[in-house]
């Protein structure tokens, strides 16, 4: 085994792990029940899942042809920049919509009940009416 076969083991087991992070992330999404998991088992773990994907291709074909795919970074940079905004601005849409979490157990169905509660001071009530 030359040292070429062993970089193709190692690039394969990369891709190998990512295309297990995706179906990991599909299982996500289907089993987990409200916007804000679904929109974390969409957005973090199907990144990493592609970007580990990515760099195992864009490594194979430096090393077996010598061929650097300026598209491939691309699209690299790209999902690596675009995916978590993407799933940050659904996830705070639905939350200013109004969306409830599902909160199993005797905690509580809104986030609000999960936090303590804060007195409000005369300084918060100003804050307030200034808005």
């Amino acid at each position: 085994m030359n040292v070429n076969d062993s970089i193709n083991l190692t690039l394969s087991i990369v891709i190998f792990v990512g295309s297990i992070m995706a179906l990991i992330s599909a299982i996500g999404i289907l089993i987990f029940k409200d916007v804000y998991t679904r929109s974390h088992a969409a957005t973090k773990s199907s990144t990493v899942a592609v970007l580990l994907t990515l760099i195992g291709v864009f490594v194979y074909f430096i090393v077996n042809d010598g061929y650097v795919s300026f598209r491939l970074l691309l699209g690299i940079f790209f999902l690596y920049l675009t995916s978590p905004v993407a799933g940050h601005l659904i996830t705070r849409a639905a939350y200013n919509s109004g969306v409830e979490m599902k909160v199993e157990g005797s905690k509580g169905k809104h986030l609000n009940d999960l936090l303590p509660t804060q007195k409000k001071t005369s300084k918060d009530n100003a804050l307030l009416k200034d808005k």
